[in-house]
């Protein structure tokens, strides 16, 4: 199936541990409906249609930890179906490495018309789980 020139092929993240990115990162994405794409000895995938998220332990890595404010990425946010979704997926979150953000926010951080979680794992990657409107 042909995509529309722009659309995003895939993601690629680069982390420190890829046992625990394939754990927190594994449980989110296939949560999400995401499936099991590929596998190699230093990186797994995930896939949801064409597009497919990547973490791969690099030996080209600089440094150790992610730092979100720092120039690159500083958060993946993905669509969930409703806010039920949101609560639900934040709670079961904790139990697989991810902790919620701006709890006192929780969930309008983003703004009063914005429902949606904000979770980051150990690595310090920050996902941002966004209800419809």
């Amino acid at each position: 199936m042909e995509q529309p020139t722009g659309m995003p092929h895939h993601l690629e993240l680069w982390v420190p541990d890829l046992t625990r990115a394939a754990n927190t990162f594994g449980w989110l994405l296939e949560t999400l409906g995401y499936e099991p794409y590929q596998t190699w000895e230093h990186g797994r995938s995930w896939r949801l249609g064409s597009f497919y998220i990547v973490v791969e332990q690099s030996p080209a890595l600089t440094t150790r930890t992610h730092d979100r404010h720092r120039p690159g990425l500083n958060h993946l946010a993905l669509h969930v179906e409703n806010r039920t979704a949101v609560e639900t997926i934040t709670e079961e979150a904790k139990k697989h490495g991810w902790r919620l953000m701006f709890a006192d926010r929780h969930p309008y951080a983003g703004g009063q018309s914005h429902y949606a979680a904000f979770l980051e794992n150990d690595d310090g990657f920050e996902v941002e789980l966004v209800a419809p409107a």
